[in-house]
C-alpha cells in the first residue's frame, strides 16, 4: 500500500501553512518506508492518491497549494504531463506545484514549463546547490520555473554543514535575480529562523514546523 505523507510549508510573514509538500511512502509490515524506485507506482495512480490527500486536508477550501515531485524518468513519461494537468483541475482551486527533483534538458523543461503554466501550475527545481540541481546545471533553466528550493538537511548529511551560510546566501541572490520565490528546507531550530531572516526568506519548511505526517 502506498501513502502520501505530509510536511507542512510556512509563511514567516503570517505564521500560516500557505501549502504542504507530499511524500510518498510505502507500508511495509508495521511500518512506512520510502519507497525503492519512486516509479514503482505510476503517475496516474500516484494523481489519485494526491487527490484524496488534498481532500483530507480541506487545501481547496483553504487555498493552500500541494507541492508534487518529480524525477526525469517521471517527466519524460508521455502520461505525466496529463494525468497532473488533470489532477490540477479536479482539485481546483488549490493550487498544484511540480517540483523537480532532478535537471532535465532545456529543451525539456522549455516545453514543460510552457504546458503546466497554461494550467496555472508552478513548476520549482528541487534541492538547488546539491545532486544534479547544480547552479551550473540549472543556470539556463531559471527562467522557466517559479521557486526554487534549498534544503539545508542536504549538506548537514554530508557533514557540509559548514556551507549553508555562505551557500544559502548564494542561492537567496539568484532567487532575487531572477525573480523567484525561494523556499528554506531544513528548518530545526531558532538559529535556522535566523538565518533565514538575515536572508529576507519568509518561506520555511522543516522539523520545526511539523514532521512528515499521514493525515
Amino acid at each position: 500500500m502506498y501513502r502520501f505523507f505530509v510536511q507542512p510549508q510556512i509563511n514567516q510573514d503570517n505564521h500560516r501553512v500557505f501549502g504542504y509538500e507530499v511524500l510518498l511512502r510505502k507500508q511495509q509490515h508495521d511500518c512506512w518506508v520510502l519507497p525503492k524506485h519512486f516509479t514503482d507506482i505510476s503517475i496516474p495512480e500516484q494523481t489519485k492518491l494526491l487527490e484524496k490527500t488534498a481532500n483530507s486536508l480541506h487545501t481547496a477550501v483553504n487555498h493552500q497549494v500541494l507541492a508534487f515531485n518529480i524525477d526525469n524518468q517521471q517527466l519524460r513519461n508521455p502520461l505525466t504531463l496529463g494525468s497532473i494537468i488533470a489532477l490540477k483541475k479536479r482539485i481546483a482551486p488549490a493550487a498544484l506545484t511540480i517540483e523537480l527533483t532532478e535537471a532535465p534538458s532545456l529543451e525539456e523543461i522549455k516545453a514543460f514549463s510552457l504546458a503546466v503554466h497554461q494550467y496555472g501550475i508552478d513548476l520549482v527545481l528541487d534541492d538547488v546547490g546539491t545532486g544534479s540541481n547544480t547552479y551550473q546545471n540549472i543556470r539556463d533553466l531559471l527562467p522557466f520555473v517559479d521557486e526554487i528550493k534549498f534544503a539545508m538537511q542536504n549538506l548537514r548529511q554530508t557533514g557540509e554543514e559548514a556551507l549553508i551560510p555562505s551557500s544559502l546566501a548564494f542561492w537567496a541572490q539568484v532567487a532575487r535575480d531572477y525573480r523567484l520565490r525561494l523556499i528554506l528546507e531544513g528548518v530545526e531550530d531558532e538559529k535556522d529562523q535566523a538565518l533565514a531572516k538575515k536572508n529576507h526568506i519568509t518561506l520555511h519548511q522543516g522539523y520545526l514546523y511539523g514532521k512528515p505526517s499521514l493525515v
